[in-house]
């Protein structure tokens, strides 16, 4: 349930945003989950570490969710967003930074990257899914 007008306004700002957005704020989250996670395993607060690299997996996941097998990099994205989810668990699971830094690199990385494809005016927003 939506108590805050802040609440209200993420929720109309996400209804309302082109899919390159929505693919821009979805790699935010999961890159602020990732650093948090990080966070949590350095002061050794694992209930933190754990609640933020699963959110960062489920992010992961709608990002597998939201890819366009039209396409063929469809296919590499998701073995890479595959192996994100693999390296957290890892990290998660031994509680060490270094699987989830090599997540945060990537994530940044094809952050940064779909970034500038969805300024590019010869790429339609409905490819940058």
């Amino acid at each position: 349930m939506i108590t805050s007008p802040y609440q209200k306004y993420q929720q109309t700002q996400m209804q309302t945003a082109p899919p390159a957005q929505l693919l821009l704020m979805l790699y935010d989250g999961a890159i602020r989950f990732v650093k948090t996670g990080i966070s949590g395993i350095v002061e050794k607060n694992y209930e933190k570490a754990n609640n933020n690299l699963c959110k960062a997996q489920a992010v992961i996941n709608e990002l597998i969710a939201a890819l366009n097998h039209d396409y063929p990099v469809a296919k590499t994205l998701y073995q890479v967003y595959e192996y994100m989810i693999y390296l957290l668990i890892q990290s998660n699971m031994k509680k060490d930074t270094q699987p989830a830094n090599e997540v945060l690199e990537y994530l940044i990385e094809l952050r940064d990257a779909w970034e500038v494809a969805s300024k590019s005016s010869s790429l339609p927003s409905e490819q940058i899914k």
